[in-house]
């Protein structure tokens, strides 16, 4: 199977660490390549942010789509553009959120979100909201972080570790997800971390959940519904 990673940023940044990434959690039949925008932000980190990188977003999925491509991954947390590119193709699409906090439901009860800056708290809770598990959320915690600080690994490390560990003991939670696709490479360090300090809770990476999602869809050959993503309707557009 062919997946298709928009990393939805006008930067080639995180493109080699996302499919390193990637390459740990994919089956050995699939075949993953990564894109960027041409027009957008250069990260995104608010509801603002979110609407610059949507256009191109649809694009870019429609592009996969017609290019052969099996399914689609808007490697990003917040989800931007998801529900618009469903519309559009009939490939399944997922973006960071939805995959990760289903999986983090399936294996605890609460859960808490450790992600970039305050600026995303409220976009989270939305989609929390939206997916109908906002009871399951223990906490939203923020590092302090913008996201493209996060390739200091040691420093991302020690500020992950912290709040964690704070999420677990002082907000009850059972699972941690890391509320950043850019957060690479560092949720099974860390969940032997806080297995260290008596805490053996889950911790679960967005891209990890998105790519399993992703492939468990494809093979079963389902996709988005057109009841709840219908076709958008003819009409002139002026963009």
């Amino acid at each position: 199977m062919k997946i298709r990673v928009i990393a939805p940023i006008i930067s080639d940044l995180f493109n080699e660490e996302i499919l390193k990434e990637t390459a740990q959690f994919k089956a050995p039949d699939t075949e993953i390549d990564v894109v960027n925008l041409d027009r957008g932000p250069a990260s995104i980190e608010s509801h603002y942010d979110e609407i610059l990188a949507a256009y191109d977003i649809v694009d870019k999925v429609k592009e996969a789509a017609e290019g052969g491509m099996d399914g689609v991954f808007v490697d990003c947390f917040g989800d931007p553009g998801v529900d618009a590119a469903r519309e559009l193709v009939r490939i399944p699409v997922v973006g960071g959120f939805q995959p990760a906090a289903l999986t983090a439901s399936l294996v605890a009860g609460r859960w808490s979100v450790v992600t970039v800056l305050k600026s995303v708290l409220p976009m989270i809770r939305d989609l929390a909201r939206k997916l109908g598990v906002d009871r399951n959320v223990a906490s939203i915690r923020d590092i302090d972080t913008p996201v493209l600080e996060l390739s200091d690994k040691k420093v991302l490390e020690e500020r992950l570790l912290k709040h964690s560990e704070a999420a677990v003991i002082q907000d009850g939670a059972e699972a941690i997800v890391l509320g950043c696709t850019g957060m690479l490479g560092l949720a099974q360090t860390l969940e032997k971390q806080l297995r260290e300090r008596g805490l053996p809770v889950p911790v679960v990476d967005p891209t990890a959940s998105a790519i399993g999602y992703l492939e468990l869809l494809i093979r079963n050959g389902v996709t988005q519904s057109l009841l709840t993503y219908p076709s958008p309707p003819e009409k002139e557009r002026k963009l």
